[in-house]
């Protein structure tokens, strides 16, 4: 009997002491969420700061013909700071004086001219005088086609990371002692692509540039009070998106491949290629203020943050798929690819 009863204290024991644990790890639990709601409570609280004298202050846009420029320009003239907005063409800053009030101003500005970024940057200087420039958004930028990169020539590579790449550092390098003297802010429109390149190698290959020309600098000029955001939109329905435009590049792409690549690949690949593409553009979001309402947080809040992703896509797909080891993220992202005619 004396066996038994110590046999009967140990389970007693080892019950006690599984309670004990699991409410141990209960506790622990509970404390994390009481700190991770802390945490984006702090941080709620902080960026809801908006800097003073928003009214006084100047913020040049590239890009603001159509999309997202041109809606942050129009947005920002409603909020009342001073816009001055650089439009590739005179129709798109026509229209866009035209929906906007007096002070908004307009310039026409070709990224990838050194002669035009340097014409621009004096018209700034000439408005924004001993104030400086507090805000540069660099939204301008182009998607050739979304074909696979051994069907682009170098000319569409050179092209692109001409406006998406060169043209964002040029502008930047040149407008900087205006941000400078103002320790402004500058936004740099990068893409959920600059995180995690799948598909149209030469724009992921821009915006994984912007990135890191945005993250070196930022680092450069933390000490010059000035505050670099990257905005990284998913997909959306802009000029550059236009499922009509993006499919007849793509089908005038590949008609202009070399025979021997196309045998590689195969019309079975682009048919189905194509029809991706096609779902995809389709169900591109329309709701451009999840993008512009981070560029004006970039812009407007006291704490801004380093990167803002805008979309349910980016935040709740790309972003998390970014951090998966990389064969897992490879399976998930190509397992519905078509296969090329020669694969092996």
């Amino acid at each position: 009997m004396r066996w038994l009863c110590e046999d009967v204290r140990c389970v007693c024991c080892l019950e006690r002491c599984l309670v004990q644990g699991e409410g141990g790890t209960l506790t622990m639990w509970l404390y994390l969420a009481a700190l991770v709601g802390l945490y984006y409570l702090l941080r709620w609280y902080r960026e809801r700061q908006v800097v003073s004298n928003l009214r006084d202050k100047y913020v040049f846009i590239t890009g603001c013909d159509s999309g997202f420029g041109n809606q942050l320009a129009r947005q920002l003239d409603l909020r009342g700071l001073r816009v001055l907005g650089a439009c590739l063409t005179e129709k798109g800053a026509e229209q866009l004086r035209d929906r906007t009030s007096d002070r908004l101003e307009t310039v026409i500005l070709d990224v990838t001219k050194t002669e035009s970024i340097a014409a621009a940057t004096q018209w700034v200087k000439e408005r924004v005088g001993d104030r400086g420039l507090w805000g540069l958004v660099n939204n301008a930028g182009v998607v050739h086609s979304p074909a696979y990169s051994e069907w682009l020539n170098m000319e569409v590579y050179v092209n692109v990371l001409k406006v998406n790449l060169l043209g964002v550092i040029e502008v930047t390098l040149s407008m900087l002692p205006l941000v400078r003297k103002a320790q402004g802010r500058i936004v740099n429109v990068s893409s959920i692509l600059g995180r995690i390149a799948f598909f149209g190698g030469v724009y992921c290959s821009s915006k994984y540039g912007v990135e890191a020309f945005s993250d070196v600098l930022r680092r450069e000029l933390q000490h010059f009070g000035v505050k670099i955001s990257m905005v990284e939109p998913g997909f959306f329905s802009t000029g550059m998106t236009n499922v009509q435009e993006s499919l007849e590049k793509l089908k005038q792409t590949w008609e202009e491949v070399p025979t021997h690549i196309k045998e590689s690949y195969g019309q079975k690949l682009f048919d189905a290629y194509y029809n991706q593409i096609k779902q995809g553009l389709l169900g591109a979001s329309t709701n451009l203020n999840l993008v512009t309402d981070c560029m004006e947080h970039a812009l407007t809040s006291v704490h801004p943050r380093t990167r803002y992703s805008s979309g349910w896509d980016a935040q709740f797909f790309f972003i998390p798929l970014s951090y998966l080891p990389t064969s897992l993220a490879d399976y998930i992202l190509t397992r519905s690819w078509p296969k090329p005619a020669q694969a092996v």
